[in-house]
Order: structure tokens, then sequence, then C-alpha cells
């Protein structure tokens, strides 16, 4: 059940003569975020909207926009004379204070809320426009669930991958780990000629812990476990899923610090990679 943050959704309903037009659009954030563009008409109902948001959606910037308008396209705009003449009252008396202030155009007006109305437009009953409302929110929710699953897929092609990774180099960890003990021989005889004992036993303790990449090898293989666990629960899961991306990346990274070969040094670039195109995408996971 994974769900993406990203989706749209746009619906419409003429059923009145006055066209009634919703539209959502959700993007990753960290938090839910609701973002509302509605005409004044309706604004009383952004409470509501954000509650029927709330109990469907855990994250993402949401934009939410009505639009209203006659079916039939030849509606009129009237302007609120009443509140224009208050507005250049008040303008009046700060210039009296301000008398070099810049004067008011009459598109700065027309921008003030409520000075510029829609006439000829039925208003549509605010149950009407809440059940369109939900039925857009439903879009959304089926969306934001199917571009989740394409993600999952993705996440789980990468996890496939990381663990043939780890399963090859497992393969070839004794041919690497009995190449590195003739090496350290080698090494060993040779401070041994040089009489140094102390440097004897550091070098020994060095090569022994870069060499032993196992512990790395089996938390790697932990957090996949986990990774695919949580893909399957039905929770909001896009949190946890990142904080394991980090984990992996410091095994990774661990294992990159260790590498005594060829073969183990670009497994360990190819699991970053693998890794950071993960975390890419569960930046849009809820």
């Amino acid at each position: 059940m994974t769900r993406s943050m990203t989706a749209f959704a746009a619906l419409s309903d003429l059923s009145t003569g006055t066209e009634l037009k919703w539209e959502l659009r959700s993007v990753n954030s960290r938090y839910l975020e609701t973002h509302f563009r509605l005409p004044d008409s309706y604004r009383d109902l952004e409470p509501q909207l954000r509650e029927r948001l709330r109990a469907h959606l855990n994250r993402g910037k949401v934009e939410i926009s009505l639009r209203v308008q006659d079916a039939l396209g030849d509606a009129q705009l009237s302007v609120d004379e009443a509140l224009v003449k208050g507005l250049l009252s008040a303008v009046e008396q700060v210039e009296r204070h301000l008398p070099a202030s810049t004067a008011l155009s009459p598109l700065d007006l027309l921008k003030w809320p409520g000075v510029l109305q829609q006439q000829d437009s039925q208003q549509v009953p605010d149950e009407q426009a809440l059940a369109l409302f939900d039925q857009a929110l439903a879009s959304l929710c089926d969306g934001r669930l199917r571009e989740g699953e394409k993600l999952c897929v993705m996440i789980e092609q990468r996890l496939d991958a990381i663990t043939a990774i780890l399963t090859e180099l497992r393969q070839h960890l004794p041919e690497i780990l009995a190449r590195q003990t003739r090496t350290l021989q080698e090494r060993i005889g040779k401070l041994i000629s040089d009489s140094d004992p102390v440097r004897v036993e550091q070098e020994v303790v060095l090569l022994i812990n870069k060499a032993d990449v196992e512990e790395e090898l089996d938390r790697l293989d932990a957090h996949l476990d986990e990774v695919r666990r949580v893909l399957k629960t039905t929770e909001p899961m896009g949190r946890r899923l990142d904080f394991l991306m980090q984990e992996l990346n410091r095994e990774a990274n661990t294992l990159s610090s260790k590498s005594i070969a060829i073969m183990s040094t670009q497994a360990a670039i190819d699991l970053k990679v693998l890794i950071e195109q993960m975390r890419e995408q569960i930046q849009n996971v809820e």
C-alpha cells in the first residue's frame, strides 16, 4: 500500500446550470500543507475541507481550487461600488499622512477581495459542493495510490539488484580473503625482517579489521528485509523508508572504506548508486 504524495485530480458538475469545478494538486512535503483558492461565497467551507483532507492524507503539499461559473459561459462581472467607495475613502485618509505615496490604480482596486463579482451564476448549495469535493479527493487518493504502486515496483527492483550484488560478493569473499591473507603474510614477513614487533602487531590488526566485511553484509541484508517489510504495511511509510536509506548508505560507505579488492570496491559503488536512486523516489512516498 505504498502511496505517493504526487497526484492531480479535477472534477466538474453542471447539473445545476452552474459549472462547479474542483482541482486538487498534490506534491511531496515533510508535512501536510493545504492551500486554498476559493470564491468568496465558499470560503466558509475551508474548515470542513481541511478536516476531510486530514482524514485521508498524512503528508504532502495540496493545492485546492474551486471555480464557479455559468455553464453557458455568458456570466457577467460586476463591481461592488459600495466596497470601492469605502476603499477610496480609506486611501484618502492614508494619503493625508503619506502625501508622497503611490496612487491606487483601478487594477489594484479590482484585485481587492470582493470588489469584482461574478453575476448570473447560481449559488450551488454547500452540500453539493462538498459532495463533489469528496469525489475529487477520492480521485486524488486513487492517483496517489497508483503512483505509489509504481514507486514500490521501482524500489523492489533496486532491492533485488542490491541483494544480487551482496550474494555475488559473498560468493567471492573467501577468494578475496585468501588473497588478502597472502598479502598479509608477505607484509608480516617483511616487517619481521625489519625487527619492529610493535609495527607488526599494528599492521596485523589493521589488515584483519579491513578484511572483515561480514558484519556489514549482514546489516545490509537486515536493512533490506526491513525495507521489504515496510513496503507491505498499510501505514504511512515515507519517513521510515528514508531512515532505512540512511542506514543502507552508512553500511555501503563502511564497506567502501574496507574494500580490499577491485570487486568489493565496485560493489560498494554500485550499492551507493542503487541506494541513492531509491532515496530520490522515496522522497515522494507518503
